[in-house]
């Protein structure tokens, strides 16, 4: 089972590292420990999270960064991974913006830099953080998702193809769940691949396309040294 993970954005090299390294001290063996030093970039990597199926505990943002602040990257980033706890991180001149943040944007928790020593101003408070999300966390699903329309002949030839080279696979009809909102935030992740149904996506990240016409022979939990049968869309 993958880890769930705790990203930590700031765009101050030494603070960053600082972070990821108590993170990993005192939750590495739970949690996948991920940084950013950028808003801009935690996004696109939130976005490919999305697209892995992979789960996000904990968004620790620094306040002050260039092109967007703390607060603005949490809000941004709760529209991919609305369950995950958010914190920022935040000097002593920022604490009037950082209790409004509280108030106004849904932030969870501030905690103050310098955080040392992490036993008393950092970790107390994050244990409450992630036991409260613990509390409703259910694992995601680990295989192949193929999110198509049911009416569809390429989605059908797709599921057909899977069923009979025995892979597993979930499927995610866009139309039967238009109105649920986990389906509405994996196609925006998507982007305009998003468009191209159907999509056969992959634990690892990668995904293949209607619209890129693949090619799709190996990339699938056949059974060892077994060939499918077929091609799902052939050149």
């Amino acid at each position: 089972m993958a880890k769930p993970i705790l990203l930590s954005v700031d765009d101050d090299p030494d603070v960053l590292r600082a972070i990821e390294r108590d993170l990993r001290s005192k939750y590495g063996a739970d949690y996948r420990i991920i940084g950013s030093d950028s808003p801009e970039g935690g996004l696109d990597l939130l976005k490919q999270l999305k697209v892995r199926n992979d789960s996000v505990a904990l968004l620790l943002a620094d306040q002050r960064m260039p092109h967007m602040d703390g607060v603005e990257f949490l809000k941004e980033a709760t529209r991919v991974f609305p369950d995950a706890k958010r914190a920022l991180l935040t000097a002593y001149a920022d604490t009037t913006a950082a209790i409004s943040a509280i108030n106004q944007a849904n932030i969870n928790y501030f905690f103050m830099k310098p955080w040392d020593p992490p036993a008393e101003n950092l970790y107390p408070q994050l244990d409450d953080l992630l036991d409260d999300w613990k509390a409703s966390y259910r694992p995601t699903f680990e295989g192949i998702r193929v999110l198509g329309t049911r009416w569809s002949r390429p989605s059908y030839e797709l599921r057909d193809f899977l069923a009979r080279n025995h892979v597993p696979y979930q499927w995610i009809d866009v139309e039967a769940s238009a109105n649920d909102p986990e389906t509405k935030r994996l196609l925006e992740a998507l982007g305009p691949e998003g468009a191209s149904l159907p999509v056969v996506l992959f634990p690892d990240g990668t995904s293949f396309s209607k619209a890129r016409r693949p090619r799709l022979r190996r990339k699938s939990d056949c059974e060892p040294g077994r060939r499918p049968a077929s091609t799902i869309w052939p050149s």
